[in-house]
C-alpha cells in the first residue's frame, strides 16, 4: 500500500513538474511574440516601421485633448527619419513598448491604396477572380466610413516625367485624410498603421493577406479600386464622391 501511495505521489509530482515546465516556456500563441513576429515580417519585406500611439480607453495615449487621430499617429514628429527595418531596433521597441502600435512610412519602398472597407471588399473579390496579383491587404476597423481596407503596393518612386502621370490630387498625407473619403493614395510623406494595431472602441488593424504576397504595381489595382469607390459613393448619397483622376497639376 505504501509503495502504491509512493508511486501515485511520484506520478502527481511528475505531472506537476511537467505543467510547471510548460508554464515557464512562452506559449507559441503568446500575444507579445505573435505581435513581434508580425512586425518583423513587415520589416523583412523592406517596409520601415516607427512606434505609434495606442488606445487609452476611448482616448489616445498621447493625452492630447481632442486628438484628431487617436492611436493612429506616430509617437515622434521625427517618424520619417526614425523609421527603420533594423530587426534589433524593432525588437527593442516592441518589448519596451508592449502596447504601442506601429506605422510604416510610405513612399520609400511601398505605397498604400486606402479605400472604404465595402469598396475594398468588392474590388478585392473582382481582382482575385480576374487573376490579378494582389499584394498584402489589411483591414482597418472602425465605425461607418472609418472602416477602411489598405492595399499595399510597390512605390511609384519619382518618375522623370512626373507631371504626366503622377495623380497628385490622390496623394494622402496624414493631415489631409479627412479630405479623401474615397480613394487615398499614401506615398511620399505619409504613413499607415500596420497590423497588429489596436484602435479605440475595440477596433483593430489586421491582415487579410499577409506580407508573404509580393508588392504589386499600384496601377494594376487602381482601376478596380476607383470603380469600387465610385459604386460605393453612389450607394451612399451622403458620402462625398471619390476624388477624380486628374489630368495634370
Amino acid at each position: 500500500m505504501g509503495s502504491e501511495s509512493g508511486r501515485v505521489k511520484r506520478g502527481e509530482q511528475s505531472r506537476i513538474s511537467q505543467w510547471l515546465r510548460r508554464r515557464s516556456k512562452p506559449s507559441p500563441e503568446d500575444p507579445g511574440r505573435v505581435r513581434e513576429a508580425l512586425l518583423l515580417s513587415v520589416t523583412a519585406a523592406g517596409l520601415p516601421l516607427a512606434p505609434a500611439a495606442h488606445p487609452a480607453g476611448y482616448r489616445c495615449s498621447c493625452d492630447r485633448i481632442g486628438c484628431p487621430t487617436p492611436a493612429r499617429h506616430p509617437l515622434s514628429f521625427a517618424w520619417q527619419t526614425q523609421s527603420t527595418t533594423d530587426r534589433a531596433q524593432i525588437e527593442r521597441w516592441a518589448r519596451s513598448q508592449p502596447q504601442a502600435n506601429f506605422v510604416t512610412a510610405t513612399g520609400m519602398v511601398h505605397d498604400v491604396l486606402d479605400v472604404p472597407l465595402e469598396a475594398g471588399l468588392r474590388a478585392l473579390e473582382r481582382l482575385l477572380a480576374a487573376g490579378v496579383e494582389v499584394g498584402p491587404v489589411a483591414e482597418s476597423g472602425g465605425a461607418g466610413d472609418q472602416a477602411r481596407m489598405l492595399f499595399f503596393t510597390a512605390t511609384r518612386g519619382t518618375p522623370e516625367d512626373e507631371d504626366e502621370w503622377w495623380p497628385c490630387e490622390l496623394d494622402c498625407h496624414p493631415e489631409t485624410m479627412d479630405e479623401h473619403p474615397g480613394l487615398r493614395w499614401h506615398c511620399r510623406g505619409s504613413y499607415v498603421l500596420v497590423p497588429p494595431a489596436a484602435l479605440p472602441g475595440d477596433h483593430a488593424v489586421t491582415w487579410i493577406r499577409g506580407m508573404e504576397h509580393p508588392l504589386p504595381d499600384p496601377l494594376t489595382l487602381l482601376e478596380s479600386l476607383t470603380d469600387a469607390c465610385a459604386a460605393h459613393a453612389d450607394a451612399s448619397p451622403q458620402t462625398p464622391a471619390p476624388v477624380a483622376w486628374p489630368l495634370g497639376h
